[in-house]
């Protein structure tokens, strides 16, 4: 028998199983290929030592980021890329690096940098997920992270402040969405009828921005804009989810199989 694969992540909300992208990638991915996950849920109850989410335990594997956790599950036969051509597979890689220049420094300020989003949705969502007394140190240090994610990979010359940084960032990731509705265009997935990597890490990243409830909603105004990135958006939550939303969001409140740590800590290896 195959060794039983947990993977500990952040949960749900919003109609989403994860609000957290990297989360989201995973999970999206191991329901294109039909591995079987059991999901482990940070809530207000979880102990344990830092470290990457989500994380994913295989017998003596412990594997953080998705990169690296989608490579485990092909070495255990879970591919949901077979069907795809060297140029596919080539093509996967070059949106995966677009999402990761152009949508991700959008994404974070969207979430931790802005402040009303920050103070009404970002941070009291993930400090009720969080233990005392962490919940009241780790979300202001999550921001910061992403503050300073953004600075350190945009803040450049001549892009020297926040504001300057702040309006290119966002031109930049609304430029990416639109590349991505083209490149989709009327098709159920990227690569045609079938899901695939590359159609985990869209889901990951834009389902978060589609449908969490922002007061700030300059790139979501945009995406929704979009209507096939919305489609895509609400069929795999529709056909790959919508029976397990519920579980998702409470699954093993006393499991605590988990190493904490930053939110979007994205590997150059995605």
């Amino acid at each position: 028998m195959a060794a039983p694969l947990e993977l500990s992540c952040w949960g749900g909300g919003w109609g989403l199983p994860s609000v957290h992208s990297e989360s989201l990638v995973v999970m999206a991915y191991a329901k294109f290929s039909g591995a079987p996950l059991k999901v482990n849920v940070i809530d207000n109850t979880w102990r344990g030592s830092r470290g990457d989410v989500p994380v994913l335990t295989s017998e003596d594997n412990i594997v953080s980021q998705p990169a690296k956790i989608l490579n485990f599950l092909r070495k255990q036969k879970y591919n949901a890329d077979y069907e795809l051509s060297a140029k596919q597979g080539a093509d996967t890689l070059a949106y995966i690096a677009l999402l990761e220049e152009k949508l991700l420094p959008a994404m974070l300020h969207t979430f931790w940098v802005e402040s009303d989003n920050y103070f009404s949705v970002t941070k009291p969502w993930f400090a009720s997920r969080i233990p005392f007394p962490l919940s009241l140190i780790l979300p202001g240090r999550m921001s910061k992270g992403a503050l300073n994610r953004i600075l350190l990979t945009r803040g450049e010359p001549p892009l020297y402040h926040l504001r300057e940084v702040e309006a290119q960032i966002y031109r930049d990731a609304k430029e990416c969405l639109n590349l991505l509705s083209n490149r989709l265009g009327t098709s159920q997935f990227f690569f045609g009828d079938t899901p695939s990597t590359l159609d985990a890490y869209v889901f990951g990243f834009l389902a978060p921005l589609y449908k969490v409830r922002f007061p700030k909603v300059q790139l979501q105004e945009h995406l929704k804009q979009l209507s096939n990135l919305c489609r895509f958006c609400d069929d795999i939550l529709n056909s790959y989810f919508r029976l397990s939303l519920g579980a998702f969001s409470c699954v093993n409140r006393n499991q605590q199989q988990i190493a904490f740590g930053e939110v979007y800590s994205h590997d150059s290896t995605t």
